[in-house]
């Protein structure tokens, strides 16, 4: 697989030099500043491509979109979405022009990547992301106060989430606020309370189904495009894999994604497999997910979680949860040596250490959550090794 690296572009506190001792060689990165919904120019493409690429010796390339985001008037679907889905598509052949072909993208109504908490500490000082589903109840029925919540979670839960709210301040309610929002590196909108209710107010009514059919024009309006071109577009799973706040979401689930691929057969309509993200529901089995999709994968975010039985979940070491890392690692394998074997030239799957513990002094630079550089260089160290012992001795093993 090849190595890449999320980086963020010239305000990340890693700088590329430090991703290139960290061994990887290709960059995962996006044009945050432009606004949702905007064609992504050439110009700006190419400039971001030469910054990446102006030392030489690096040896590194931008490798993979993440992500070119869906306008969130297209997943509603209650507006003229014509003028979206054609910025979309020119943004996809300035990409391709310029030799960009796998594109990562979610469709997560509202709110991206949520956690409750972004700085756990674990035994000897390290920081972790987690989610906990009391304190996520608590937002959502009494600080929100979203009519008819607590009718999404357990009786434990609210029980729980209640007590959280009363003896909790307002510092503390304004503190899970902004971690909650944390999870939009490049949205231009961080929420206050009466404004994420009016975001809200919005998807009224909004159903799974209603947003499956938003998804399948979609796809529809650019998946011809994206296969004419040979750009690989590779949908991101629900992170937490659950409905938020009322939202519904669907690409949380196996089944999820099995309707996801039947909407556009052809291969330019694929997945990114983030095994934290999909290994947070409690029904996932990761390995036959990879198995299953193996030619739909044009993208993998390897982390891993530990989960509760209440539906929260911690980030873990990255061969240290509950997803099977060595088995999934082994399928995607598996699946490059059939691709070189039917001549693919998208036989390499790109993959990257999603997420990583703030480790050492990785807290001294200004990162965004999740993605501190010690803490990411040590899960791709780890991840390294699994694959390289996987691929001299269990794929020539299991055939």
């Amino acid at each position: 697989m090849e190595e890449t690296w999320r980086w963020f572009g010239p305000d990340d506190g890693v700088r590329l030099n430090e991703i290139r001792q960290a061994g990887a060689r290709g960059i995962v990165t996006a044009l945050h500043d432009i606004p949702y919904g905007e064609v992504w120019p050439v110009e700006a493409i190419a400039a971001r491509q030469r910054l990446i690429e102006e030392d030489a010796s690096l040896g590194l390339r931008w490798a993979v979109v993440e992500s070119l985001p869906v306008h969130e008037t297209v997943k509603r679907g209650d507006a003229d979405v014509e003028p979206y889905f054609e910025a979309y598509r020119q943004s996809l052949r300035n990409l391709a022009a310029c030799g960009i072909t796998t594109v990562c993208y979610n469709f997560m109504p509202l709110q991206d990547w949520m956690r409750t908490d972004l700085a756990v500490r674990l035994p000897g000082g390290g920081l972790a992301l987690r989610f906990d589903m009391h304190l996520n109840a608590a937002f959502d029925c009494y600080v929100l106060e979203r009519p008819g919540a607590e009718a999404d979670y357990s009786g434990d839960v609210i029980d729980r989430a209640r007590a959280w709210f009363r003896a909790s301040t307002e510092v503390d309610r304004r503190a899970l606020l902004k971690v909650i929002m944390a999870g939009l590196p490049g949205a231009f909108e961080r929420y206050d309370v009466p404004g994420l209710r009016g975001a809200l107010a919005r998807y009224a009514g909004f159903t799974a189904d209603d947003l499956r059919a938003s998804l399948q024009r979609f796809l529809g309006a650019v998946v011809p495009t994206a296969e004419e071109l040979g750009i690989r577009l590779c949908i991101h799973p629900d992170d937490p894999p659950r409905p938020l706040f009322g939202l519904p979401r669907i690409v949380s689930t196996e089944d999820d994604l099995a309707a996801i691929m039947a909407m556009a057969a052809p291969v330019a309509n694929g997945i990114t497999l983030c095994t934290g993200s999909l290994g947070a529901h409690p029904t996932n089995d990761l390995v036959a997910i990879a198995r299953r999709f193996a030619d739909r994968i044009h993208f993998a975010h390897l982390r891993n979680v530990l989960k509760d039985p209440d539906g929260s979940f911690m980030e873990s070491d990255h061969l240290d949860g509950d997803v099977d890392m060595p088995a999934v690692v082994l399928e995607l394998l598996r699946e490059e040596a059939r691709r070189r074997r039917k001549g693919r030239a998208d036989a390499e799957i790109p993959m990257r250490p999603d997420h990583g513990h703030v480790l050492i002094d990785d807290g001294r630079r200004k990162t965004h959550p999740g993605y501190p550089l010690i803490g990411r260089l040590k899960g791709l160290a780890e991840l390294r090794g699994v694959m390289r012992a996987t691929g001299q001795f269990g794929l020539d093993a299991a055939g």
